[in-house]
């Protein structure tokens, strides 16, 4: 088997040498050139060719972001980027996400040599998953004075009456997912269901993503709060380090967000939340299941399913990794089985169709 070959991007040498040392104790890559800032790397990707790039955020001569930008409209190629702990960090990795790279991994501010030797086995993962992901082609930014795309005409759900206070929308998504759970949740409408999301994250990311994602959507998004009421119109995302489960308290439904063991090696995990709509939610329950690796929430999905609830799983062709919806399908967890971007219109047609009311009339 060809080893996957890989540049280390940054601009501490010493950053360079760990990362190098990790990367070459693995069988199964290598570390082919360390470069200590974006206009050195460039030159290494074009004379070595490499199979994954760790990119650091933060470097002098160009901006991480602007080189990431370029890097994925002009040779698109499997990125994992190397984040701070730091609320600027989480920022601008999670642009960098939006911007064509498939994972990151957030490095401490301080103790940044036994931070990284500690990450060992999470970036040797990344990088793994990586090599596999299908990485797309940037479109080119808008060209200057160009007219804006038309707005889209939001989708109303004002006559589902009961409906959007009765059902709850479940997603779980990993290695890809914080930009396909944005593409689902900027096509639900202000007076959607209450949506609940688990999203593998590290503690200090998931407040940031949650704020970009409220200012993105017609839905509130948060972060999820220990015993916080779930409310129809939103968003409420598992705190990175904490698992998210769902309660019932009388009439309502409340968030529970509890330390514990990781699941699956995840903590938040999909598991934990899909188990709870099975059984507190049941048939009103509508499970998403996006792209990421692994197995995380499948059997728990084929338990929400066998509850009485209706489930989607994004389709291979349109994920960057197709591990949890694949052994979700396999476990015979999936009602329909359907690209990204048809994800939430599906879901809403459902709604209304289980409402009882006439397509043609919403």
């Amino acid at each position: 088997m060809p080893k996957t070959k890989v540049v280390v991007v940054d601009d501490s040498a010493l950053v360079r040498s760990i990362l190098s040392e990790i990367i070459n104790r693995q069988p199964d890559m290598e570390c082919i050139g360390a470069a200590s800032d974006p206009l050195v790397a460039r030159e290494m990707i074009r004379n070595l060719n490499p199979d994954v790039i760790t990119l650091d955020v933060e470097m002098p001569r160009m901006d991480g972001l602007d080189f990431l930008s370029r890097l994925m409209r002009l040779r698109p190629m499997p990125v994992v980027m190397v984040s701070t702990l730091t609320e600027r960090g989480a920022e601008v990795t999670l642009k960098a996400l939006e911007l064509g790279a498939v994972d990151f991994v957030a490095k401490p501010k301080i103790g940044v040599a036994d931070g990284i030797r500690l990450l060992a086995q999470d970036i040797t993962d990344k990088i793994r998953i990586a090599s596999k992901a299908h990485i797309r082609r940037a479109p080119p930014p808008p060209a200057p004075g160009a007219p804006a795309p038309a707005p889209v005409r939001p989708v109303t759900m004002a006559s589902l009456g009961k409906a959007s206070t009765e059902k709850l929308i479940f997603i779980g998504a990993s290695t890809g997912g914080t930009e396909a759970t944005k593409d689902v949740l900027i096509n639900l409408p202000a007076d959607s269901p209450a949506v609940v999301i688990t999203q593998h994250m590290p503690p200090g990311f998931t407040k940031s993503y949650a704020a970009r994602l409220d200012g993105l959507c017609k839905i509130r998004v948060k972060e999820a709060q220990d015993g916080e009421r779930i409310l129809p119109g939103h968003g409420y995302i598992a705190p990175g380090g904490l698992h998210l489960t769902i309660e019932r308290s009388g009439a309502n439904y409340v968030a529970r967000v509890q330390d514990g063991e990781p699941i699956n090696r995840h903590k938040p995990s999909v598991e934990a939340l899909f188990l709870s709509a099975a059984k507190v939610v049941g048939p009103n329950a509508i499970g998403i299941m996006l792209t990421g690796m692994g197995a995380d929430g499948a059997r728990a999905m084929k338990v929400m399913k066998d509850a009485g609830a209706y489930n989607y799983c994004q389709d291979e062709a349109s994920c960057v990794v197709f591990g949890m919806p694949r052994e979700a399908i396999a476990a015979g967890a999936a009602d329909e089985v359907l690209p990204l971007n048809q994800i939430a219109a599906k879901v809403l047609e459902r709604l209304r169709a289980t409402s009882g009311i006439s397509l043609n009339r919403v």
